[in-house]
């Protein structure tokens, strides 16, 4: 059943000095393991103090629980939300929603990002269903009302992959609320990303901060999602044993350690600052996306490589599979660095290796031959394979 549609709502944010409506962006405000928050001053009456910052409750500071302030702020309105859910709950059952319960309200946003949170979702997820919903409205939808959320996303040029992601986040608002809709029809094709040469990401990482250089570095070698990187404490690196764990794995992945990480990327970690428990303290994951915008585009200009501009911080950790892949052609090995826990998710890197390397022919081996099943073992552990057995010799190689 769709659900009947509702009057837009009126601007919920305004000067509390002086009632005006007058509000202009004054930068975000960034705090470790919190999303940022955007900060607004009014143009009325000229004031820049802190304390008459006037945030909109469309912002992330209104979604983030673990804020006393926040909390504080809110509570009025969870307890109006509360008790108009409360009084409904038995219409629901007859497919019906009562006029007290506006979809389109922000009462109603707060409440089901509030409960997420409850639920354990993750900020980055709960940011980006607010984001979503947030764009329908603003892009002529009214949440209240399925079919003009069909006729918005109809007009989109999103991809299959958005198309989905944001199908799905009004459908889990509309469950929580009880209600369904027909969902409209999304295909999702898988495209072959993007794998640059290892020579092009040396050149982006040269090109940037210190930070970034060596958040990139890490990614390259370790093959981690961004968000584990930014995850990353110093308890997790060794560098008497140069091993790195990933203690913080996301997409329900599997924690996993990394061995044998390079002096170059153990330098680049001593030269970051000590001053909290995390490797990249007081770095978010847009900051560092803006430093490598700037960065590729640049670099791309100044080399004439447009290449360069389709480098993300997760086409390395295409790379480092595929590069596994290639070298090793054990693919239970590239599933288990990567930390899937399936491994259908890894098969995408055998069609990567035989697009990239199949008109190869120049491929060049170091060749041993053994003797004892000791020998083989200790060949086999630097990355050596049974090539040939020869007049009872056994020949073993490995790409230079």
């Amino acid at each position: 059943m769709n659900p009947p549609t509702s009057p837009a709502p009126a601007p919920l944010h305004a000067c509390k000095a002086c009632g005006s409506t007058l509000l202009s962006r004054n930068g975000h405000h960034r705090e470790k393991g919190k999303v940022p928050n955007q900060r607004y001053i009014c143009r009325a009456c000229g004031s820049s103090r802190r304390e008459t910052y006037i945030r909109c409750a469309e912002t992330h500071r209104q979604l983030h629980v673990g804020d006393p302030s926040v909390e504080s702020k809110n509570m009025n309105v969870k307890n109006q939300t509360n008790q108009s859910l409360v009084d409904n709950n038995n219409n629901r059952s007859n497919n019906s929603i009562p006029s007290a319960l506006d979809l389109d309200s922000q009462p109603c946003l707060i409440e089901y990002h509030l409960h997420m949170k409850r639920d354990g979702y993750k900020d980055a997820t709960i940011e980006m269903s607010h984001k979503i919903l947030s764009l329908l409205k603003r892009r002529g939808a009214s949440l209240a009302d399925s079919e003009s959320v069909k006729q918005v996303i109809s007009l989109q040029t999103w991809g299959g992959n958005r198309r989905r992601n944001v199908i799905n986040a009004y459908t889990q608002y509309l469950k929580y609320y009880g209600y369904s809709w027909t969902e409209p029809k999304n295909t999702v094709i898988r495209k072959i990303p993007f794998i640059p040469s290892e020579d092009e990401i040396d050149q982006i990482i040269a090109a940037s901060s210190n930070a970034l250089a060596c958040f990139l570095q890490l990614l390259k070698e370790t093959a981690m999602r961004a968000g584990e990187a930014l995850a990353l404490r110093w308890i997790d690196v060794d560098c008497e044993r140069r091993v790195i764990c990933c203690n913080n794995p996301e997409k329900n992945s599997n924690s996993r350690s990394f061995p044998n990480i390079s002096i170059k990327l153990l330098t680049m970690l001593g030269n970051l600052p000590h001053t909290s428990e995390y490797v990249f303290y007081n770095r978010t994951f847009y900051s560092l996306k803006n430093q490598l915008m700037r960065a590729r585009r640049k670099t791309s200009e100044k080399l004439a490589n447009p290449r360069l501009k389709e480098i993300h911080f997760h086409t390395l950790r295409h790379w480092k599979a595929t590069m596994l892949y290639h070298y090793t052609k054990d693919l239970i090995y590239v599933q288990t660095f990567l930390g899937y826990r399936s491994i259908e998710n890894t098969m995408l890197y055998i069609q990567l290796d035989k697009a990239l390397f199949a008109g190869m022919k120049d491929d060049t081996f170091v060749v041993r031959a053994v003797s004892s099943v000791e020998e083989a073992i200790a060949l086999g552990e630097v990355g050596f394979e049974p090539y040939l057995l020869f007049d009872g010799v056994q020949l073993m190689r490995k790409r230079k």
